[in-house]
């Protein structure tokens, strides 16, 4: 089973639902089958969601510490191998992807719909197109760090 959050387009309204697999979603969508038990609308996909991790059952679950950014001093040595180890794997990925700058969009949806050939691209979109484009079960995700196109690059 999988647990999904739902939003009703129609008037923002969130809800969950449970679902045999992702393709199961689709076809009850498809078919008119799912609705928001709020207002009945069938305009319904997919809301962001952070990913459901769950713990092992011998840990115990700590405190969450507030939330407090870093502002001067030095990261912890470890944090900052990390940080570069990270730099360096997205760096890698990146010479073996595309870049399809404004148009990441479109570019994804045609590799998604088969209109073009499957490749890794890499680009930039709004948090609404990306939204979208979740929706309709396109896979993607942010990069770490950011970048530069690569016609602003020297």
């Amino acid at each position: 089973m999988i647990v999904f959050d739902l939003e009703c387009r129609a008037l923002g309204h969130r809800f969950e639902g449970w679902f045999a697999s992702s393709q199961d979603f689709a076809d009850q969508q498809q078919r008119g089958l799912v609705s928001c038990p709020h207002c009945g609308s069938d305009d319904v996909g997919k809301a962001v969601m952070a990913p459901n991790v769950a713990r092992k059952g011998n840990q115990l679950s700590a405190p969450a510490a507030p939330s407090q950014p870093m502002v001067g001093g030095e990261l912890p040595a470890e944090a900052k191998e990390v940080l570069a180890k990270l730099a360096q794997l997205q760096a890698e990925a990146l010479k073996q992807s595309r870049w399809v700058g404004k148009d990441f969009a479109d570019e994804s949806r045609k590799i998604h719909y088969g209109e073009a050939e499957t490749e890794t691209i890499h680009g930039q979109a709004t948090p609404e197109q990306a939204k979208e484009l979740i929706d309709e079960g396109i896979a993607l995700m942010p990069l770490p760090f950011p970048i530069a196109p690569p016609d602003e690059l020297n």
